[in-house]
């Protein structure tokens, strides 16, 4: 699977991902040419290497003649639909659009056919828009990756006069997002960033695991503290019929002043909310006292729910957390039916007709206490009623 990697070193915006596609091997002129089935005039794209903290990217700029800088969300949708752009593309395009536009008239209280898209609207951002989406189609990637996204505060100044930072529309299209801030007083992440990755994004998360075969490097405009340029990674991550790929979140704490009894009451209260892991892990801390390591493996769609109850239920002050990658079998659930009642399998498929399976260990239970049997004679049952029926 071809794979692009984005990585916000500082922020994204749309130039600097069209500019990292091109610094990764995108011809400019095979992009101007599906550009041009927009039918739009007025505009060129210059690019021109530069130094980023001593770091070298390609600074990408469309340069427009045409002045007008506003459009209706309708007027927009129309050029895309006019366009001779392909029906995918056409659909993307619309989608990120839209979306853009039911924010911003959310924020500002108005209807969606009504709506300005101010700054937004111009030739430059639909070419940005349209440009990244046209690249990842020419560079053949089928799954697109995304670094945490870092923020900035600050104000910048809009149609509306000030506004805060991140910009409110950044903010509505990162629901949902990993994102953490930097003490700089700039705008790191634009709505027309904001709107392609989170629109884009099969997932968020950390370096996937694929050899690499390509680097980009998109500058951005500012001259910052950090080096400003997002970089693109593109590669080739090997996937088979019966491995998936999870993006999702470790969180952690040591504890070491806490009655143990609790720890059950914890652990069910966290699988209850939909964690896929919870471990307690005995260390030592420090002036020598034991402790627990509690560590919860989740997705990061229910993280806040889950800190909320570790520190609800427990003493500790401070929760690390950090992103993996997890590669796990595709499995399935199927019930067998044995002289002790019905017991549910977990069944993982290992490829060339491969199997591994295990029963479920609260049906065993469950028949255990019912029938006064060992938990281990309920489990051989299980087996062997699931190997009988698959022979």
């Amino acid at each position: 699977m071809q794979t692009a990697y984005v990585d916000c070193v500082a922020g994204a915006s749309g130039d600097m991902l069209l500019g990292a596609l091109v610094d990764a091997g995108l011809s400019l002129q095979d992009l101007l040419d599906k550009l041009a089935l927009l039918h739009l005039t007025g505009f060129e794209i210059e690019t021109q290497q530069v130094q980023k903290k001593h770091i070298r990217a390609t600074h990408l700029k469309v340069i427009v003649s045409d002045e007008k800088t506003e459009r209706h969300v309708p007027e927009i949708l129309e050029i895309i639909q006019d366009s001779d752009l392909s029906l995918e593309i056409k659909k993307k395009t619309v989608d990120i659009i839209n979306r853009l536009g039911k924010i911003e008239a959310r924020i500002h209280n108005a209807d969606l056919d009504r709506v300005h898209l101010h700054e937004l609207g111009g030739i430059d951002t639909i070419i940005d828009i349209v440009g990244f989406i046209v690249g990842l189609d020419l560079l053949n990637i089928e799954e697109l990756v995304v670094s945490p996204l870092p923020l900035g505060r600050g104000f910048t100044q809009s149609a509306h006069g000030k506004i805060p930072l991140p910009a409110p529309a950044t903010l509505e299209l990162m629901k949902g997002v990993p994102i953490y801030g930097l003490e700089i007083d700039k705008e790191l992440v634009t709505p027309t960033g904001a709107a392609l990755l989170t629109s884009l994004a099969s997932s968020f998360g950390s370096f996937p695991a694929m050899e690499v075969r390509a680097i980009g490097y998109g500058a951005g405009t500012w001259d910052l503290p950090i080096p400003n340029i997002l970089r693109v990674l593109i590669g080739k991550r090997e996937t088979t019929h019966n491995v998936q790929m999870e993006h999702l979140l470790v969180l952690e704490t040591n504890i070491d002043d806490m009655n143990p009894e609790i720890y059950e009451h914890l652990m069910e209260k966290l699988f209850e909310i939909g964690a896929l892991d919870v471990s307690l892990i005995p260390i030592h801390m420090k002036k020598n006292r034991p402790g627990v390591q509690l560590q919860v493996l989740a997705s990061p769609q229910i993280a806040k729910e889950l800190k909320r109850i570790i520190y609800q239920e427990t003493t500790t002050l401070g929760i690390r957390q950090q992103w993996i990658e997890r590669e796990c079998l595709h499995r399935r659930f199927e019930t067998v039916e044995t002289v002790y009642g019905p017991i549910q399998l977990k069944i993982a498929h290992l490829g060339e007709g491969q199997i591994k399976y295990s029963p479920e260990y609260e049906d065993c239970k469950t028949l255990a206490l019912r029938h006064n049997l060992p938990i281990q004679d309920i489990m051989k049952a299980a087996e062997s009623a699931f190997e009988n029926r698959e022979k």
